[in-house]
């Protein structure tokens, strides 16, 4: 209000760099005026923040007067300033509702109050998401695919540039803004988005991407390489595909729901992601199997296994996964004749026996090293000695229950330390021998 107008907050870091980049061209200063006049007024800004900053230099008790006024857990505050001007309102909301309601003000033409420009999807934009200070690298790249989805779902709104990161902060600002320019003709003889993607040395301006990336982005995607059938030749050793993924489903479901477990045992002896990982796994191949109900031949069967694990699991333990899954295909197809044959228990142990080799070119574990070896290694040799998966899961879950007490010589819990690991079972080692349980089961 008043004479002031409008608070400026990260829409003029746009400012800056295309009048700066006019302005190195060589350009008079009017049109250096007249390109920052035109970005200032097709440029739409908010910000929200979940704290108060603290002033360098200040005392906690000279505070005491400002944390009166100090936001709730769980409370954001909406329009807030980058000097701890209040905003509109405060809100208990999650980061879907804070975007939703911060797009409103920014883009709802029914608001005559704050709707000063009219953007339609038909317009080029740019976006510009700000750190405000304090937010980790991780919750900005979630804040900003909220931003871009929110754009495109309930405006049609696409930007032909996302700019994310640092770029004006507020000291340590839990908070984030977004800014939306419209691009348009400023009649000074160059295009706004050639401005924008000019090259700059400044510190602050992280947007390495060449404009010819944005114009002809990559075409694959991650989900589409998941799902793309694997190509590889077809071989003689033939699964029923039906009993494999009523087996699998049961292994997978059961390695789902031990998550929690998995989690808290990884939050002892590591850092926390060993559950999530093997879920997000669980979760990529049984949507997978729904698909690969026509696959008879076991070597591709597990080909197609092996590709979801390369794109669904992370950490090491996804890479040995995935060695291993690899490495079980070659070794059914070296059990290969010419006559067609149903893979047998001895068929797989064979094969496990060949994977677990390979896979000791990638990892120096062994039994007792307190790693998923502690269950994978007595599955292979009671399946190779019995033929019984029931008795192998059970081997498996019993090197598991040893891991307890076990002091780690690989693995993320060695320079972890602490005393943790004398109360609970590896979690790496616990997770397969919960998917070996559920295969049993599965099986009977």
């Amino acid at each position: 209000g008043g004479k002031v107008g409008r608070r400026g907050i990260a829409g003029t870091v746009l400012v800056h760099k295309i009048a700066g980049a006019l302005a190195a061209s060589g350009a008079a200063l009017k049109d250096v005026h007249q390109v920052a006049k035109v970005v200032a007024e097709n440029t739409v800004s908010i910000g929200s923040s979940l704290s108060h900053v603290h002033v360098p230099g200040r005392e906690a008790g000279e505070e005491d007067e400002l944390k009166k006024d100090e936001l709730k857990k769980d409370e954001v505050e909406i329009g807030m300033g980058i000097h701890n001007e209040d905003g509109s309102e405060r809100a208990t909301t999650d980061l879907p509702g804070t975007v939703q309601t911060m797009l409103k003000y920014m883009l709802d033409q029914s608001d005559k109050e704050r709707a000063f420009i009219d953007i339609s999807k038909s317009d080029e934009t740019v976006l510009l998401v700000n750190n405000l200070g304090g937010v980790s690298v991780l919750e900005m790249g979630g804040i900003t695919t909220e931003v871009v989805n929110q754009l495109g779902s309930n405006y049609g709104i696409k930007p032909v540039r996302i700019l994310s990161g640092i770029f004006m902060t507020s000291l340590n600002g839990l908070g984030f803004s977004i800014s939306l320019l419209r691009l348009t003709d400023a009649g000074v003889g160059k295009p706004l988005l050639e401005l924008l993607d000019a090259p700059a040395e400044a510190a602050g301006w992280a947007a390495p991407v060449k404009a010819s990336t944005w114009t002809k982005p990559p075409t694959e995607t991650r989900e589409a390489s998941q799902d793309a059938d694997v190509e590889s030749k077809p071989w003689n050793i033939t699964i029923d595909p039906a009993q494999a993924s009523k087996a699998l489903t049961a292994a997978l479901d059961r390695v789902i729901k031990a998550e929690p477990d998995i989690t808290r045992y990884d939050t002892v002896v590591g850092d926390g992601d060993c559950g999530i990982g093997l879920k997000r796994g669980a979760e990529g191949v049984k949507q997978h199997l729904s698909k690969a109900s026509s696959v008879k031949e076991a070597a591709q069967f597990v080909d197609g296994i092996t590709s979801v694990i390369e794109t669904t699991m992370d950490g090491t333990s996804g890479a040995l996964y995935a060695i291993f899954l690899n490495a079980l295909a070659h070794g059914l197809r070296q059990q290969s004749s010419g006559d067609s044959k149903p893979a047998s228990p001895a068929i797989w142990a064979k094969a496990l026996q060949s994977a677990s080799e390979s896979l000791g070119s990638y990892t120096p574990a062994q039994p007792g090293d307190r790693t998923l070896i502690d269950a994978l290694a007595p599955f292979v040799e009671e399946l190779a000695k019995s033929g019984d998966v029931s008795k192998a899961a059970q081997a498996a879950d019993e090197g598991s229950k040893k891991t307890k007490g076990m002091k780690a010589s690989l693995g993320r819990t060695v320079y972890v330390g602490g005393s943790g690991y004398e109360e609970v079972p590896d979690p790496g080692a616990y997770g397969l021998a919960e998917f070996f349980t559920g295969l049993a089961e599965g099986l009977r």
